[in-house]
């Protein structure tokens, strides 16, 4: 559950329907025999995806598919949980991220104020999924938020040391490496917010899944996410797609997959913010009874295999050498 700044690699850089095996989610992944391992769609379970043709030009021959059943878009080739944590803490986050920068702290600010504005923060156990260096946690905890208590789960030791320095109490290591180390905490927050990290995981229905664990009956799960799959373009498709190990931002949703995922880990979606006008989706969901029937909608592959092209043609018309 590494991860950041979902969106332009190059401009800033950069997760009940059946799961694909019978594997639960939250033991991580399947064991590989290879470096990678093929996956099916992580919303509905169908292994039968369509790649995208525009993408190989970005990601330097790379793909990236579209579930012919539901519309998600995802890399289906990923190394292990594990590999990816370490390729963000060791390289993405050393040579190109930070949150001390206008724009990340623009955006964590607007999730602080959605967050408080549709249910508040006052009181509530916040769990930060991939706190990265620490300064939206440490928003929720002071004034005027005031969280009851704060902790965070990040894959980074170096973060890890930052988080400390904040004062801010933490886990250093990966989701499926907390579940694992801590049973004991499952039900003992309010809220779990996943910032910018649904997207950089391995498995988002196993970090969404794990979150369902951590909290008590009737908590909310918040998911921040700059995906804008059916949406106006905000950049040309090459600060969107890159290079690089495609893995480490291996989920893109939409409106409706983001509603999907949600719905299978058990979270029934309350708000959601005017995505159309703005660079970010953020989501707040109840945490409701398994097996509840949820609302899972999908969206159009071939709306999505369109979108795509649209947005290649449109760049390499007018941005390509920007």
């Amino acid at each position: 559950m590494p991860g950041i700044a979902g969106g332009c690699r190059n401009c800033w850089p950069m997760a009940a329907a059946p799961s694909p095996s019978s594997r639960d989610p939250r033991e991580g992944p399947e064991p590989m025999t290879d470096r990678r391992t093929e996956h099916a769609c992580d919303i509905c379970g169908a292994d039968d995806a369509v790649e995208i043709a525009a993408a190989r030009h970005y990601t330097r021959g790379e793909p990236l598919h579209t579930c012919r059943a539901c519309g998600f878009v995802f890399v289906r080739r990923r190394r292990s949980v594990q590999a990816i944590a370490d390729d963000w803490s060791d390289n993405l986050y050393r040579a190109h991220y930070t949150a001390r920068i206008p724009a990340v702290r623009a955006r964590q600010t607007f999730v602080a104020e959605f967050i408080d504005t549709s249910i508040g923060i006052a009181g509530k156990r916040v769990c930060d999924i991939g706190a990265g260096e620490g300064p939206f946690l440490a928003a929720l905890r002071d004034a005027p938020y005031a969280a009851a208590s704060v902790f965070s789960i990040e894959p980074s030791a170096a973060n890890g040391r930052l988080l400390a320095g904040l004062g801010l109490d933490h886990f250093v290591g990966t989701i499926e490496g907390y579940a694992a180390a801590r049973p004991d905490a499952r039900g003992s927050f309010d809220l779990a917010t996943i910032i910018w990290r649904l997207e950089n995981c391995q498995s988002c229905r196993g970090m969404l899944d794990i979150a369902w664990d951590l909290l008590a009956p009737g908590g909310h799960v918040v998911v921040a996410t700059g995906s804008r799959i059916l949406l106006p373009f905000k950049k040309p498709l090459h600060c969107y797609l890159g290079p690089g190990e495609q893995d480490t931002h291996a989920f893109r949703f939409s409106r409706n997959s983001l509603t999907a995922a949600l719905a299978n880990s058990g979270f029934a979606v309350t708000h959601a913010n005017r995505d159309i006008d703005h660079d970010v989706l953020c989501m707040v969901a109840r945490k409701a009874e398994r097996g509840v029937a949820l609302p899972r909608p999908r969206d159009d592959w071939r709306q999505v295999a369109d979108f795509f092209d649209r947005w290649h043609v449109e760049t390499q018309a007018h941005y390509a050498d920007r």
